[in-house]
């Protein structure tokens, strides 16, 4: 028997109704299918987020793993390939995975020390920077969502998005970040990205200190990487720090590394605004301490 969270099915019912609850009760049967393909036993309490199902298993041969049932949408078809082009560097290690369903068999960490709980934010965000700096060195393979893609549509829907902003300054805001991201644009990089490398989503391990979990794989500009870290347990007065210690880090041009951030937090404001949401204000407030275009001076880290 698969344990089921309860708070797990209020979830998707809530935002899903009765396809909510279906997809919920295939978990169990997905579960149990692959922990018999895979000869997998159950080892642990059900963990679950939005998206997925976590099962903590031990393989056949003892290996302490994490058995994790997704959907296949366009963010997590690319989980398996970035996981695969990274080989444990940086990141969770694949073990095993069923493209067709989106399952995945992943090396166990420790769920009970991610990088949110470290008591320093900076440490916290220069964490962030290092991994960012290993896992966008590479070359995105071939398939993945492009960021070029991502800034034409975002450039395409913004006058209409810019008419259901009443207030003048929140609309001058969000019509400079999309300014920012049509200088960029044709230019979009071609790194692999993680694209949600918040501070939860960076694991401790026995092997490193820190791998990076959960990535929403996409190819362009390393700039467009560093948001998360600028939101997480967000402080204004140090957004900027956070921004110049990243760019340090990964070694990045603050001129386009500012206009792929301010790019987040335009598309954020435009997925707010799919929902009759007004923008959330602490995305602005990074995007007010960012739009100075004078480059301030390397941050000491």
């Amino acid at each position: 028997m698969i344990d089921l969270p309860d708070e797990l099915i209020a979830q998707h019912v809530r935002y899903d109704g009765e396809a909510g609850r279906a997809y919920v009760a295939s978990l169990a049967e997905r579960a149990a299918r692959f922990l018999e393909h895979w000869g997998l036993r159950p080892d642990g309490q059900t963990m679950y987020g939005r998206c997925a199902l976590v099962l903590p298993v031990l393989d056949a041969d003892g290996t302490r793993a994490v058995l994790k049932l997704q959907d296949v949408d366009e963010e997590t078809v690319g989980e398996p390939v970035a996981l695969r082009v990274w080989r444990g560097k940086g990141a969770v290690r694949l073990l095993r995975s069923d493209d067709a369903t989106g399952t995945l068999l992943l090396e166990r960490l420790d769920p009970d020390r991610p990088l949110d709980d470290l008591p320093d934010s900076r440490e916290a965000t220069l964490v962030v920077a290092r991994l960012l700096a290993h896992l966008t060195a590479t070359p995105a393979p071939a398939g993945l969502r492009r960021l070029g893609d991502i800034a034409e549509d975002m450039l395409e829907q913004t006058p209409a998005a810019l008419e259901l902003l009443p207030d003048p300054a929140t609309r001058r805001l969000v019509a400079d970040c999309a300014a920012a991201v049509r200088e960029v644009a044709a230019e979009p990089g071609d790194r692999l990205l993680h694209w949600d490398l918040h501070f939860e989503n960076v694991l401790a391990a026995d092997r490193a200190p820190w791998l990076a979990i959960d990535p929403k794989p996409l190819a362009g500009d390393p700039g467009f990487d560093l948001f998360p870290a600028l939101w997480n347990r967000f402080e204004p007065d140090e957004v900027r720090w956070r921004f110049d210690a990243m760019t340090d880090v990964l070694g990045l041009d603050r001129h386009r590394a500012r206009a792929w951030t301010l790019g987040r937090v335009l598309q954020n404001s435009l997925w707010q605004l799919e929902e009759d949401d007004a923008p959330l204000a602490a995305h602005l407030e990074i995007a007010r301490r960012l739009r100075n275009p004078e480059c301030p001076q390397p941050a000491t880290v």
